[in-house]
C-alpha cells in the first residue's frame, strides 16, 4: 500500500519519530544527547515550534510537538540534520546518512490522545529496559513534567496545564496519572499510528481532520476509493 503524504496541521500536536539509519545507534554519549538537545531548542524557537514532550532514546528519538504552520516542522527537522549529522560524522570519523529515511508523525487529537502520548514518549526507556523508573532517565521530558527539573526546551501544553493551578498540583496529577501505565493495547496504537503515519483520535476527529484539509488521511479500503466530497456553491 502506497505511504500517504505527510500531513501536517499548524496549531495541532504532532507525534514524531526519527531513526537511525538501520536502528544504528545516533547518541553514545552525553555530550551527544546536550548537542542535539542544543540545536533543537534552536531551531523549535527559529522555525516556530512547540515543544511539550520528548525522549532521546540510543537509536532513535521521539517528539511531541505543535508547529504554527504548514513548513516549520519540516524546516526544524531539516536544521537540526544539518548540524547534527556533519557533528556525529566527524566526531565517530563516518560519512553518509545517520537517519532511516524521513521522520514521520501523526497528528494527535489532543483532547483524547494528547497526555497519553506523552506518557508513551517519556516511559519509552522504561519499557525499553534501560531504566527502572521515567525520573532515572535524563534524556527526557519526564522529569520536567514530574516536577523534579524546569526544562527549558517545553512549552507547556494546554492539556497539561489542565491538570491543576498551580506548578504543584500540574506535577502531583502528572504523577497520579504515571501510576497507571498505558495498556499494551495503547502503546500498540500510538506507536503504529505514527509509524504509519496515521492521525490518532476519535473516529469523529478523523472524519472532520479529513473534510478540513479535503484529503485522504487514513488509508482506503481495499478495493473502495476515497472520494472527496463535491464543491459547495
Amino acid at each position: 500500500m502506497a505511504r500517504l503524504p505527510r500531513l501536517i496541521v499548524p496549531s495541532q500536536p504532532h507525534h514524531v519519530i526519527q531513526r537511525g539509519n538501520n536502528d544504528q545507534v545516533i547518541f553514545h554519549d552525553a555530550e551527544d544527547y546536550q548537542a542535539f538537545l542544543g540545536w533543537l531548542r534552536s531551531a523549535a524557537k527559529t522555525y516556530k515550534v512547540a515543544l511539550h514532550a520528548y525522549v532521546l532514546m540510543p537509536d532513535h528519538l521521539h517528539l511531541l510537538v505543535t508547529p504554527s504552520d504548514e513548513d516549520g516542522l519540516g524546516q526544524m527537522m531539516q536544521w537540526i540534520g544539518r548540524y547534527y549529522v556533519p557533528y556525529f560524522n566527524q566526531k565517530y570519523g563516518r560519512s553518509g546518512t545517520l537517519w532511516h529515511g524521513r521522520y514521520k508523525t501523526s497528528l494527535i487529537d489532543a483532547e483524547q490522545y494528547f497526555m497519553p502520548c506523552a506518557r508513551f514518549i517519556e516511559f519509552n526507556p522504561v519499557r525499553a529496559g534501560l531504566v527502572a523508573s521515567a525520573a532515572e532517565y535524563p534524556w527526557s521530558s519526564y522529569q520536567h513534567h514530574a516536577g523534579i527539573r524546569v526544562d527549558g526546551l517545553i512549552t507547556d501544553h494546554a492539556n497539561y496545564w489542565a491538570l491543576g493551578n498551580t506548578p504543584f498540583q500540574r506535577e502531583a496529577a502528572y504523577l497520579a496519572l504515571t501510576e497507571y501505565p498505558l495498556t499494551a493495547a495503547e502503546v500498540e496504537e500510538i506507536g503504529k499510528a505514527v509509524l504509519k503515519g496515521w492521525p490518532l483520535g476519535s473516529e469523529k476527529f478523523k472524519t472532520e481532520l479529513q473534510l478540513r484539509v479535503k484529503r485522504q488521511v487514513l488509508p482506503a479500503k481495499r478495493g473502495r476509493p476515497f472520494k472527496q466530497a463535491a464543491p459547495q456553491e
